[in-house]
């Protein structure tokens, strides 16, 4: 917006990435494409719970999720990809929470287009701890924020153009994010949550 007041670019920046979570989540969730039954799940079980690989994919053979269980805990990279197949998402566990990095991308207009990074978070036993960078579908740095314990530390962001944000703007940004960050993972999760290995005592009933 060359030439535009920088709140009226900051607005416009904001609107947008609101308008890149919801395609995001819209491309997530289960049944904005497909109802639970057109899914198929390939996983294995020990003593009634999930254990070893796991995949799910629609019934045309679209890989959707890829990770590994533990007992019945998360663990290890689960890969999430979108109803087109692009690669939207990666969340590493450590017995059953977010640990490492998590890593999410731009949704891609074009499957066979490498998707752009959107977002890089530092995780250990489920909290924020460490950096957190994130990039505006061109490329550019969108925000950087360091959090201790979940707790925000620093925060830099700037605009579409590049101008640096007040702190307290960036750390407005940061709380933003970090909302529609937990709803993303929460939706992503629950595709895991709800076609689990139809393993004893666990998954839907025939």
């Amino acid at each position: 917006m060359v030439g535009a007041p920088p709140a009226l670019t900051r607005l416009a920046a904001a609107v947008a990435f609101r308008a890149t979570v919801t395609l995001m989540l819209a491309a997530a969730v289960p049944g904005a494409f497909a109802a639970p039954a057109a899914y198929v799940v390939t996983g294995n079980c020990r003593d009634g719970q999930p254990h070893g690989a796991y995949e799910l994919r629609m019934r045309d053979g679209t890989l959707r999720v890829a990770g590994a269980f533990t007992r019945g805990k998360r663990t290890g990279t689960f890969l999430f990809w979108s109803t087109s197949g692009a690669r939207i998402a990666l969340l590493p566990y450590d017995d059953d929470l977010l640990s490492g990095t998590v890593a999410l991308w731009h949704s891609a207009g074009n499957p066979k287009t490498e998707p752009g990074p959107k977002l890089a978070a530092v995780y250990a036993n489920g909290r924020r701890a460490g950096g957190t960078r994130s990039w505006y579908r061109d490329g550019r740095p969108r925000a950087e924020f360091r959090y201790e314990n979940d707790v925000l530390t620093e925060a830099r962001a700037w605009t579409t153009t590049g101008a640096s944000l007040p702190e307290s703007e960036a750390r407005a940004l940061a709380v933003r994010d970090l909302t529609a960050d937990e709803q993303f993972y929460t939706t992503l999760e629950a595709i895991v949550r709800d076609n689990p290995p139809q393993c004893e005592g666990i998954g839907r009933k025939p």
